[in-house]
């Protein structure tokens, strides 16, 4: 048998799918702060001119602020997801649409639920851009700003949103992860494709579109709700309420940069994986008879 044969049966480590994330993250990181902008700001700036404002108020590095809190972000929220999705093979048939459905929704609360602190912080700081200076939090990094929540708003504050994070990472879970691995599959059972870049580029843009769409709702009552000031809104009910007073599309409110920013990144994030996977995976045991 082949080399390549040998590494296209290879399965990933646990971990490899918050180091693809964060590497991902890092590409992408400007796109993710213009979406979060957009879908906080009551104006009607579009992506061009709101991109233009950040840049010229406060300089091209702007675009990156928050990305230590985007790092630590996919290093709880995307390491957790992918690693119990992994882990979780053995036990959950995943050979069906339905099983790849249950473990990714099962992995994508888990993650939700881990990685809402980190989530929050990032927002924040995303959102200082657009923030008059008197106004703004200034955290130093994610571990700054952890810290300085803990002491002023409290523990529980840490975890302000994580309702609609959880929802929303069951979601993106079942978006990217479950259909990923559906579409991948499907693919490769044609004679047209192989387990190359190719079919894992076509498999992850596909997943990043259906992702989109399905989080988006959830994904901007996510960051209202996570940069709210303490006492401003009565629960999510409140925020639901608020946010339809745009309309039913402003529930959808940041779809264009959150997908230019979520396929970009499901794009990356895959890409990495199954490198990571083709040269650093372990092949699987032989079952003993």
């Amino acid at each position: 048998m082949s080399t390549a044969n040998d590494n296209s049966k290879r399965l990933g480590r646990w971990y490899f799918g918050g180091i693809a994330s964060a590497g991902a993250a890092m590409c992408t990181h400007p796109l993710d702060l213009i979406k979060v902008t957009l879908q906080t700001q009551q104006g009607k700036l579009s992506v061009v001119q709101l991109t233009a404002k950040v840049i010229r108020e406060q300089g091209v590095f702007a675009l990156y602020n928050g990305l230590s809190a985007s790092i630590l972000r996919q290093m709880t929220y995307s390491m957790t997801r992918f690693g119990i999705y992994e882990v979780g093979k053995p036990y959950i048939n995943t050979d069906t649409f339905v099983g790849k459905i249950s473990l990714a929704g099962l992995a994508g609360t888990c993650g939700g639920i881990v990685g809402t602190p980190a989530d929050m912080v990032n927002v924040r700081m995303q959102n200082d851009v657009k923030l008059p200076p008197e106004q703004r939090r200034n955290y130093k990094n994610a571990f700054d700003g952890l810290i300085k929540v803990y002491r002023h708003e409290g523990f529980k504050r840490l975890f302000s949103g994580a309702t609609t994070a959880t929802g929303r990472g069951v979601l993106m879970t079942i978006g990217q992860i479950a259909f990923y691995d559906q579409i991948k599959s499907m693919l490769l059972e044609t004679p047209h494709f192989k387990d190359n870049l190719v079919t894992h580029f076509t498999a992850s843009l596909a997943a990043g579109a259906i992702a989109t769409t399905l989080t988006q709702p959830l994904d901007v009552l996510k960051t209202r709700s996570m940069n709210a000031k303490p006492g401003e809104f009565n629960g999510l009910w409140d925020i639901v309420k608020f946010t339809a007073r745009l309309g039913p599309l402003g529930f959808f409110k940041g779809y264009v940069p959150a997908f230019v920013r979520l396929g970009p990144h499901t794009i990356i994030t895959f890409v990495f994986l199954e490198q990571l996977r083709l040269n650093f995976g372990v092949l699987p045991q032989p079952k003993s008879q």
